[in-house]
């Protein structure tokens, strides 16, 4: 189950003037990004993470709206409650995507007749467009969902997966991105059909793993279950001091990098979190904690500010303490570029670039100045490969046991 053009539909929902319209949800600036468009602005060759620049460029006339990340997170919330009211087994896949596993429910229902009352009823009390393919796996019920949008519906029969995907392009297999694309077009395939046609070592020789992967989902085969939600699941992290401290300043400079790690782990993960907690152990051992719901992101700077927040309200009785601790929860699958309403273009490369860089040298490779100079008690958590860094054009290697520090006013996008 998918909900048609999320954060449009959201918008229009809130002003209806919006209805029919090519709408834009992202930056506002020419340099920001388009996170959602409408159906009438894709018609002109509009899409999700272009610069909204090109976007304005493509549909002169459409309507930029900055996007509402407490919105979102309300709406999202709401088709969860019910969908978990409704059906034995859940995921929940992102912000606006679900999978449902039905099995069984025929015997007592009918599987068919069961989502589409579902469906109405997720129409009926959010007012939200929302569509779903019926289907025996996931890869097949997420290309047909895509298949049948806008607010649509449809049934691929057990034994018909193959004869459903042949006609499509091979764009539509989820794994297949614009590289894989150009390296399958090389080949000549242009249709599912051919690689249906294909031996599997074939594509394994040209794709390795991914040829195997590609092979099997272009067959309709998944055996990928569907994973149980849990609202619980959570990552965190604590440090203990050497020496009990009442040091505001360096207590917050250990939060920064406590949640810039924990940040830069959702990230990787594509994850995005929906509460923070903090968490303070005086030097008594009474341990006191305070938790905030978000909107749903993983980015650093959102993350840090809200982080301090609960910090300074938790932090009342001026006593020395032992311990810190952070904990992000209520995750979701996701990624972080798709929240970057009021974020530049070059910001979304800057996030992408600082990860790739510590995916290759080490979780230590880029940080915030705030993070330097922690002993190695307080960075054990932190600790990562030193790489040799240079601020070149997209980032790249230079000299040996260097880093790169970042201050918060670069990453929050206040400074070039």
């Amino acid at each position: 189950m998918d909900l048609d053009s999320f954060f449009v539909s959201v918008e229009r929902k809130n002003n209806p003037k919006l209805i029919g319209k090519p709408v834009l949800v992202g930056g506002s600036s020419d340099r920001g990004v388009v996170a959602s468009c409408s159906y009438e602005a894709r018609s002109y060759g509009v899409h999700s993470a272009m610069p909204m620049r090109l976007a304005k460029q493509l549909c002169p006339d459409a309507i930029v709206v900055r996007g509402d990340h407490d919105q979102y997170s309300k709406y999202s919330n709401e088709v969860t409650d019910i969908i978990r009211e409704s059906v034995p087994l859940y995921e929940k896949a992102s912000i606006d995507e679900f999978y449902v596993d039905l099995t069984g429910m025929d015997k007592f229902f009918g599987c068919y007749k069961l989502a589409t009352e579902i469906r109405k009823k997720i129409i009926h009390e959010t007012d939200l467009p929302i569509s779903f393919a019926l289907s025996v796996n996931k890869t097949v019920a997420k290309i047909g969902t895509g298949e049948v949008k806008p607010n649509n519906q449809i049934e691929i029969k057990a034994g018909t997966e193959k004869e459903y995907l042949a006609p499509l392009s091979v764009r539509k297999i989820p794994m297949v991105g614009d590289k894989t694309y150009q390296i399958l077009r090389g080949m000549g395939i242009e249709k599912v059909k051919t690689v249906q046609e294909m031996p599997a070592k074939v594509m394994q020789q040209v794709l390795g793993d991914n040829g195997l992967s590609l092979w099997k989902k272009a067959n309709g085969i998944d055996n990928s279950p569907v994973e149980p939600y849990n609202e619980r699941k959570s990552i965190s992290t604590e440090c203990t001091f050497e020496q009990d401290t009442i040091d505001t300043y360096h207590l917050k400079r250990v939060l920064v990098s406590m949640t810039e790690k924990l940040a830069y782990q959702l990230r990787s993960e594509e994850k995005l979190t929906a509460c923070v907690t903090v968490k303070i152990r005086y030097s008594d051992f009474n341990t006191y904690t305070m938790q905030a719901k978000v909107p749903y992101t993983a980015l650093d700077s959102v993350l840090i500010e809200k982080v301090k927040e609960l910090f300074d309200k938790l932090f009342q009785k001026r006593l020395l303490i032992r311990l810190i601790g952070v904990k992000f929860s209520h995750l979701i699958r996701g990624t972080y570029q798709f929240q970057l309403f009021e974020d530049t273009a070059e910001q979304v490369q800057l996030y992408a670039a600082m990860d790739k860089l510590r995916q290759r040298f080490g979780e230590e490779a880029v940080m915030r100045a705030a993070g330097l100079g922690l002993n190695k008690r307080e960075t054990s958590l932190f600790n990562g490969v030193k790489a040799a860094l240079s601020m070149t054009g997209a980032l790249s290697r230079n000299s040996q046991n260097n880093k790169i520090t970042l201050g918060d006013s670069q990453l929050d996008g206040s400074s070039d």
